[in-house]
């Protein structure tokens, strides 16, 4: 299960592409946590920059990758809303966050290509809005996370969001041991649109 641990740090590290729910996840993971939340989108708002203002994002992005190792570090807990398309990416932070001890879960956003770009055109804030096909190209490039990158994480779970959550199945495995002094590591999985882990 994810954590509801108030007795150490954690950072959740979401995945998944456009309008796969991150926003909507990560929100509710902050509350639950009493985390501190690091989005780009909400900081170019509050900025009033451009959302395709790429420029901008890299540079939000790139100070927001300084705050995660000191913010556990001093015993916040972190969720990570901004997408890392690639392992590199996800390594980079888990280990950042693991080093000072906190627990680290990777939580998988995914949902077909379809719903993905039904959803854009519906909240209408990605002008120019983001096409099936541009949608369908970022799937394909997209590194999804691998069996033995989850198992690198305290805790995994892949969210199939492309099903009303009130009828998402959810089944829980359990991993190899976690590190010495950690808790045990799980695996939380969606059904249909999980396939890639």
């Amino acid at each position: 299960m994810p954590s509801d641990r108030l007795d150490g740090p954690v950072l959740v590290r979401g995945s998944g592409l456009p309008a796969s729910g991150r926003t909507t996840h990560a929100r509710e993971v902050e509350r639950r946590l009493v985390a501190i939340r690091l989005s780009a989108d909400d900081w170019r708002e509050e900025l009033v920059l451009g959302l395709w203002d790429e420029d901008a994002r890299d540079r939000i992005e790139q100070r927001q990758w300084q705050l995660p190792g000191r913010l556990v570090a001093v015993g916040a807990s972190v969720v990570i809303e901004w997408g890392t398309w690639s392992r590199a990416e996800r390594d980079r932070i888990r280990v950042v966050a693991q080093h000072p001890g906190a627990r680290t879960e990777l939580h998988h956003l995914a949902a077909p290509s379809e719903v993905l770009s039904e959803r854009v055109v519906r909240r209408g804030r990605d002008g120019p809005v983001i096409s099936r096909q541009q949608i369908e190209e970022r799937e394909a490039a997209f590194d999804f996370p691998s069996h033995d990158e989850t198992e690198r994480w305290h805790h995994f779970e892949c969210l199939d969001t492309g099903i009303d959550r009130r009828e998402r199945p959810v089944q829980r495995f359990r991993g190899s041991a976690a590190p010495s002094g950690s808790p045990p590591r799980s695996r939380t999985s969606g059904k249909s649109d999980c396939t890639h882990v």
